[in-house]
């Protein structure tokens, strides 16, 4: 019985993913709009998820001290179950902590119901273990969505360095692609690189990164939100994101120690491993021109990008981040500011293509700085490239089109198995 499918067009989708809201973030907001919108097309939504803690460790208080609860956000049903909570720094203790959710997840199997399709988000690896059970238990195929290539990443970043475990990680990546119905990964690169170790090309599917380009829009600057957080008047070139080893940050520091323009403020928001040391090195060595703040809510984060004047978008300088196509992107791109990026690849070729800002090579300082002061002295350019990225998102990169594509796949993977089940039966 838990295969079946309902009589109607209306699909049982379960998402299970590590992240999800008020925990703040990219995976966060791109599953809850995805699943809201899934459900506002008549879909019954149930997410699995573990009880917020990223990136500090801290849950807030409202759900600490449970095992499991369950509660219902924007018509989308989440259960909730324990997890280890620590801050997103120390891979023992992180792996520790994506392990716990994969386990306890499992404690959700009967409160879920029945399912037709399942929505895997990954990383963490860790998670597909618990796919591999719902999928058996629920007899319903799961699509596994690659939002960040994993072990590679790890390795690459230097996280991860031990032979037997990076072979044991590629093993489980692999068996996971092998059961997975369907694969989806977020950038054409991806698909890419995953075809050429051998997924079916028929497997693979791109599901890409988007934006609600009627929250992320260009309004006026709000005037109390800059007073609150301590912002001047000076143009802000912005980075809003996670503060770890991926985004070279170093980088937009030494930019920042190179940069004589005095009306220029860099303002770094967020959390993460690398934080600490990013603001020791500030008061270090008295970069004057550097304003950290912490993690803002997600309905902050429209007001926060039309403080800016400009986004700063790093990368480290990893050949991982040459299919890599960061969301903050398109939030910069929707509220029509001109984006400064530090990349390669993909990214740098979407940045040029659109004329959507500049682009110079990744954790290169003196190219940031340049970039920067180039987009402050002219604001007629910035004003235009900052312009032509709100068509293009609007054109391409809306997170309802992408939505459309979602329900699109999810259909398709339930209807595979549904015409499966009907040649069994008659086949007997």
């Amino acid at each position: 019985m838990c295969g079946s499918m309902p009589s109607t067009s209306s699909l049982r989708i379960v998402l299970l993913t590590h992240y999800f809201p008020p925990e703040v973030g990219a995976p966060q907001a791109r599953l809850f709009e995805l699943a809201s919108r899934a459900a506002a097309a008549g879909h019954s939504v149930t997410v699995v998820t573990g009880f917020p803690n990223y990136p500090t460790g801290v849950a807030p208080a409202e759900y600490r001290g449970r095992f499991r609860m369950e509660e219902t956000l924007d018509g989308i049903r989440v259960i909730r179950t324990w997890v280890y909570a620590t801050p997103n720094r120390g891979f023992v203790r992180r792996i520790l902590n994506h392990i716990s959710f994969a386990v306890s997840s499992l404690t959700a199997l009967r409160k879920v119901g029945h399912a037709d399709v399942i929505f895997v988000e990954s990383p963490p690896l860790f998670i597909g273990l618990a796919a591999l059970a719902y999928s058996r238990v629920k007899r319903a195929p799961y699509i596994f969505n690659v939002s960040d290539i994993w072990p590679q990443s790890a390795v690459e970043l230097g996280a991860l360095r031990s032979r037997l475990a990076i072979w044991l990680a590629v093993m489980l990546e692999l068996h996971l692609y092998r059961r997975a119905a369907r694969v989806s990964v977020v950038t054409p690169g991806m698909l890419e690189r995953l075809a050429a170790r051998g997924i079916p090309r028929s497997k693979l599917f791109v599901l890409t990164n988007g934006v609600d380009t009627s929250v992320f829009r260009p309004a006026p600057p709000n005037t109390e939100l800059a007073r609150s957080l301590g912002l001047d008047e000076r143009k802000i070139f912005l980075y809003a994101g996670t503060h770890g080893m991926a985004q070279g940050l170093d980088t937009v520091l030494e930019a920042a120690k190179q940069t004589k323009n005095p009306e220029v403020l860099y303002v770094l928001a967020g959390e993460g491993a690398e934080k600490e040391a990013l603001t020791k090195r500030v008061k270090g060595e008295g970069i004057s021109n550097v304003c950290f703040l912490p993690n803002q809510p997600k309905a902050v984060m429209p007001d926060l990008l039309n403080l800016a004047y400009a986004s700063i978008i790093p990368l480290r300088r990893l050949d991982l981040f040459k299919s890599a196509l960061p969301s903050k992107m398109f939030e910069s791109m929707a509220t029509a500011k001109p984006i400064v990026g530090s990349l390669w690849g993909e990214a740098a070729e979407l940045i040029e293509s659109t004329r959507c800002g500049l682009a110079v090579a990744p954790e290169d300082a003196s190219a940031v700085r340049e970039a920067v002061e180039k987009l402050a002295e002219d604001p007629l350019l910035a004003r235009e490239l900052g312009d032509n990225g709100r068509r293009y998102v609007s054109a391409h990169f809306d997170r309802n089109v992408i939505a459309t594509r979602f329900i699109e796949l999810l259909s398709e993977t339930a209807g595979r198995r549904r015409n499966a089940h009907e040649s069994e039966r008659l086949s007997k």
